[in-house]
């Protein structure tokens, strides 16, 4: 693996500001600090332990987005995350949980129809919005692994590979979403752009990302798990905000996230030494598996599009 993972550190490239286009480098964040053969199967995996190896990261004056320059080629990336182990199916589904609190606080205003997921891991989100009411339930993942372990319900509903906006019919979805998955892409707003084409009359776009501006984040500043290898841009509420306003959408809502997972996920990320100690610790005492809510940090966004076609609804914040 450690060859594998090599050759995907060996052709790095320059980039602007993905949100703004910037090319001012003048704030460098972060050094890199990758250290490529010591990355295995879980490098590129959904919420793994953290290895604190990070790209070289600039924070952009103009929009406030850190990002990764230089950065791994998209080809690249795409083969990586296909043979990506996974081992999360639990807090997969604590996830899910979470994030359907939020699309049922987005009820009153969605239409009932087809809904995307982009970045659905082993589906258990899909599960939620077949239970919310939608009838026509989409989800694309790169990962060949976490498809495997999806559920037999939803296995089928799942499309591997990049998201492509070409792949579906322009206003087919009511709904679509994308949990902490712009962080990871190389043109988080060519995504975007491409989810509201998808979108119908009425319909929403409804992202979930780290915010770098999180107390939590700047306390820990570049030893948080936020700052990490998969991760090619970060957000804040200003930049989360005109990824939105570019791919054409006004921002309804901007909500702090509080997240549920078993303690023995919130000790994975902790940056405390021994973590497995702690870890193995909690499970003899049948803490482990002990649901905890917590705010880290992440951070809700959604936009509408009107019912003419334009985006709907100017800038306020909701709380959950």
């Amino acid at each position: 693996m450690a060859g594998r993972t090599t050759d995907a550190f060996s052709r790095l490239c320059a980039r602007a500001c993905p949100v703004c286009g910037s090319r001012d480098e003048s704030e460098v964040f972060a050094e890199s600090n990758v250290e490529a053969e010591r990355l295995g199967d879980s490098a590129f995996s959904s919420r793994k332990e953290p290895e604190l190896m990070r790209h070289r990261l600039v924070a952009c004056p103009v929009c406030d987005t850190v990002y990764a320059s230089p950065a791994p080629e998209a080809r690249a990336l795409v083969e990586e995350y296909e043979r990506a182990s996974f081992d999360s199916g639990e807090e997969a589904r604590s996830a899910s949980r979470t994030y359907a609190r939020l699309v049922q606080a987005l009820a009153p205003r969605l239409l009932r129809g087809g809904a995307l997921d982009i970045g659905t891991g082993d589906g258990a989100f899909l599960e939620q919005l077949l239970a919310i009411g939608f009838d026509d339930v989409v989800g694309v993942e790169p990962s060949t692994a976490p498809i495997v372990a999806a559920a037999e319900p939803v296995r089928g509903l799942i499309r591997q590979g990049a998201f492509r906006a070409s792949d579906f019919e322009p206003g087919r979805f009511s709904l679509i979403t994308a949990f902490q998955t712009l962080e990871h892409v190389n043109d988080p707003l060519e995504l975007c752009r491409g989810a509201v084409s998808l979108l119908a009359p009425g319909g929403a776009l409804l992202l979930v990302c780290h915010d770098r501006r999180a107390l939590v984040n700047r306390l820990m500043g570049t030893r948080s798990p936020i700052n990490d290898i998969e991760h090619l841009q970060l957000f804040s509420p200003r930049s989360l905000t005109q990824v939105l306003g570019r791919a054409g959408l006004g921002v309804a809502g901007l909500a702090r996230v509080r997240n549920d997972y078993p303690l023995r996920y919130w000790l994975r990320l902790a940056p405390v030494p021994a973590r497995a100690r702690w870890i193995a610790a909690a499970d003899r005492l049948g803490l482990g598996a002990v649901q905890v809510s917590l705010r880290v940090g992440n951070l809700a966004a959604v936009g509408f599009v009107q019912a003419g076609g334009g985006p709907c609804g100017g800038p306020r914040t909701v709380r959950r």
